[in-house]
């Protein structure tokens, strides 16, 4: 029997809905048990009310502080306290849980993750951008405290669960495997025309519309080569991105003696959700099951670069260290959501981005002093208006 107190960050989001879906299917199987200390989320207030009346937080928060009295209308009757705006989801984070689940996408995660780093609990991450942006400092930040950091992203889960974090010299590279997203062998010609209800129709994954658009640029692959640099303390000439149609594999540990571990399991968050909410134990659900037979083949290919720019341009960033990974995050934030709002054409996602880079690198864009959440966050709002300025002036250009 697994037994948690839990606070979730991001609860009306797909990875947030997720964790408590997979908690109730493990307390109706007889092999976990939770309190929920608390519950975030944004603008879907009804969800995040039911989410309450379900699970009974003592505190439930929205991040928009103008809905706050929809939030307690809702919640009336119940011994739910309720509160809103981002001072009140980072005073979540803080509260006394054991395990916590960062999952609010994007920057806007950063501050809650960054409490929550320093809180002692269990940090089960699956806000890329807070990693990617505050990097090594995050995870110091947990041992501090006295916590472990567990990352949730499929493909970091596996690497975890076969890596040998008590003897890492004897790994030789990281295998990050990749879908290749819905545009895998869209020829660039017809990709000019992409819509956004095209990029978020992802083949395998049920995943929320950025990290959707995330996929279908392969961004999200250069995200998270990022993260696995920070997270396994790993050079980038010594990580790999594969295209694996099929997300089985959901990535390898090459040892130094040639042998290559992989962790395999059909493409459902809530097996890497699991592994974070039980290690170093594990939980038994319903969980589905991997059918080899049945599946019949599984391929792979090398990423094409000319067609998913943005995987090299992470590469780069990577490589220049420093600031430049939050540049390459905020930048591509900005205009995967300009695209998504219909202002920005899909190949000029990976345009802004590089065009972003280069003006942060020419301007000396780097992190001030104080805190490294504080430094990341003020790249951030540095950068998201000079991609902004980029993507005004492309619409001019238009």
């Amino acid at each position: 029997m697994i037994r948690r107190r839990v606070t979730v960050l991001g609860a009306t989001g797909s990875v947030g809905a997720s964790t408590l879906d997979l908690m109730a299917q493990a307390e109706a199987t007889g092999t976990g048990a939770f309190e929920v200390e608390a519950l975030t989320g944004g603008a879907n207030i009804a969800k995040l009310a039911e989410q309450a009346k379900r699970w009974r937080p003592k505190l439930a928060v929205t991040a928009d502080a103008a809905r706050l009295d929809e939030l307690r209308d809702a919640l009336s009757g119940t011994d739910v306290s309720v509160a809103a705006g981002d001072a009140a989801i980072v005073e979540a984070a803080t509260r006394p849980a054991d395990w916590i689940m960062a999952s609010i996408v994007g920057a806007a995660g950063l501050k809650s993750a960054w409490a929550a780093a320093g809180t002692g609990a269990t940090l089960a991450l699956a806000n890329k951008e807070s990693l990617v942006c505050c990097g090594s400092a995050l995870i110091e930040r947990v041992k501090r405290a006295g916590g472990r950091l567990i990352p949730v992203d499929s493909e970091h889960s596996a690497i975890f669960q076969v890596f040998p974090a008590e003897a890492p010299e004897r790994v030789a590279k990281l295998i990050l495997t990749a879908s290749g997203g819905p545009f895998r062998k869209t020829p660039r010609e017809q990709m000019v025309a992409i819509t956004p209800e095209q990029a978020v129709a992802h083949p395998n994954w049920s995943m929320g519309a950025k990290i959707s658009v995330d996929s279908a640029t392969m961004a999200n692959k250069g995200l998270e080569m990022i993260e696995a640099a920070y997270l396994f303390d790993m050079p980038q000439d010594r990580i790999d991105v594969v295209v694996h149609p099929e997300s089985i594999i959901h990535s390898l540990v090459e040892y130094v003696d040639g042998s290559t571990l992989a962790q395999m399991g059909p493409p459902d968050m809530r097996t890497p959700i699991a592994c974070a909410l039980a290690w170093p134990d594990r939980i038994a659900w319903p969980a589905p099951k991997l059918d080899l037979a049945q599946l019949g083949q599984l391929t792979f290919e090398a990423p094409d670069l000319t067609r998913f720019p943005a995987l090299d341009l992470a590469r780069q960033a990577l490589k220049a260290g420093g600031a430049t990974p939050a540049v390459f995050n905020a930048a591509n934030e900005v205009a995967a959501f300009a695209f998504l709002d219909r202002k920005l054409a899909f190949l000029n996602i990976a345009a802004v981005v590089a065009e972003t880079l280069e003006r942060a690198t020419k301007a000396g864009m780097a992190f001030g002093s104080g805190d490294a959440c504080s430094a990341a966050l003020s790249v951030d709002a540095e950068t998201r208006r000079m991609a902004e300025t980029v993507i005004a002036g492309l619409a001019n250009a238009a």
